[in-house]
C-alpha cells in the first residue's frame, strides 16, 4: 500500500524560500535541534568521512559543529535540501539521489515531519549509509503547537460551521523508535525535547512559522483562512492560555531519532534473562512479585 499523498513538495519549496526572503530571524527550532545533534555526536568517538547535512536550509549544523569535540570527526559536509542551500545540492528525502552506502553520517533536521512517505525515506537513507555509518534525525512531534490547532479548529468551525486541516499530522518519539526498526537500522535511539515558547501575541507566533517556512503545505487545501477566524483564533488564543504578563505560551517538541546501517562487529543486546545482576539491588528498592 503506499503512503498517504499530504505534502505539496512544491508549495513547501515555495515556502521556504518564502521564509528566506523575509530575514526574520526566527530558525530556533533548527538551532535547537542542531544542537543537541553536536552533543550526541561529540558523545561518539569515530569519525565519519562523508557526512550529509539534509534539510540545510540554514547553516545551523554546521554553525553548531564549530570548536565542537565533534567537529574534528566530521569529514566532507555536504549539504542538501529541497531548496539547495549556496554550495549545497537538491535532494528530496523521498527520492534520495544518493548512491548505496557512499556516506558515513547523514543529519536530517526538522525536515522528516513534511514527508509523505516517513518509513520507504527512512529505508532510502538507510541504504545510502555505509556499514556502520549513523543516521541523526530530528522533527517536530505531536504535541507540537497543540494550543494553536485547538483555537484555530473552534474559531473556523463557529465562522465558517466546517474546520479544515490547518496543521500536518506529526508522529511521536515512540513512533520513530518502530519506524527505525522497520526501515531496518540497528541500535535505534529516541528523544523528546518539549519546551515552551512565550509570544507577545498568536499573530507573533504565526509570523515566526511563517518565517521558519512552517505553514502546512497540503497537498489538498481548504479555503485561505479568513480575517475573522485568524481574529476569533487569536482572542480564543488569548483568553485560554494568556500569562500573567498577556504573552502567550506556544508548545514544541522535538523528537529526535539515531540508528546505525548494520555492521557486523556492532553491540548486540543482552538476551533477556541474560543480566549479571538484579535492577532492584542496582535502584536500591525492594522487588515486588506480581
Amino acid at each position: 500500500m503506499s503512503a498517504p499523498s499530504i505534502f505539496d513538495a512544491r508549495l513547501r519549496r515555495l515556502r521556504l524560500e518564502r521564509a528566506a526572503r523575509m530575514g526574520v530571524d526566527a530558525d530556533f527550532l533548527r538551532a535547537r535541534a542542531a544542537d543537541a545533534a553536536v552533543d550526541a555526536l561529540s558523545a561518539i568517538l569515530r569519525d565519519f568521512g562523508v557526512a550529509v547535512d539534509m534539510t540545510a536550509r540554514t547553516d545551523a549544523f554546521e554553525e553548531a559543529l564549530k570548536g565542537s569535540p565533534a567537529e574534528s570527526r566530521v569529514g566532507t559536509l555536504i549539504r542538501a535540501d529541497l531548496t539547495p542551500p549556496p554550495g549545497g545540492v537538491a535532494l528530496d528525502p523521498e527520492r534520495l539521489a544518493l548512491a548505496p552506502e557512499s556516506v558515513d553520517l547523514i543529519v536530517s533536521l526538522m525536515g522528516l515531519h513534511v514527508v509523505d512517505d516517513l518509513p520507504g525515506a527512512l529505508v532510502q537513507i538507510r541504504r545510502a549509509l555505509r556499514p556502520d555509518g549513523l543516521f541523526y534525525g530530528a522533527f517536530l512531534g505531536g504535541r507540537s503547537l497543540w494550543q494553536l490547532r485547538e483555537v484555530l479548529a473552534e474559531a473556523e468551525m463557529t465562522i465558517t460551521g466546517g474546520a479544515a486541516f490547518r496543521v500536518g499530522p506529526m508522529a511521536d518519539a515512540q513512533d520513530a523508535a518502530g519506524l527505525l526498526q522497520r526501515a531496518g537500522f540497528a541500535l535505534p535511539v529516541t528523544a523528546t525535547d518539549r519546551f515552551t515558547v512565550r509570544y507577545a501575541s498568536p499573530l507573533h507566533l504565526i509570523r515566526d512559522l511563517r518565517a521558519m517556512g512552517e505553514t502546512f503545505a497540503a497537498r489538498q487545501r481548504g479555503p485561505a483562512l479568513r480575517r475573522e477566524v485568524i481574529a476569533l483564533a487569536a482572542q480564543l488564543y488569548t483568553e485560554r492560555h494568556a500569562e500573567a504578563d498577556r504573552r502567550i505560551p506556544a508548545a514544541f517538541e522535538i523528537v529526535s531519532l539515531s540508528g546505525w546501517a548494520p555492521h557486523p562487529d556492532q553491540q548486540k543486546p543482552l538476551r533477556p534473562g541474560s543480566a549479571k545482576a538484579r535492577l532492584a539491588d542496582a535502584l536500591g528498592v525492594r522487588e515486588t512479585k506480581v
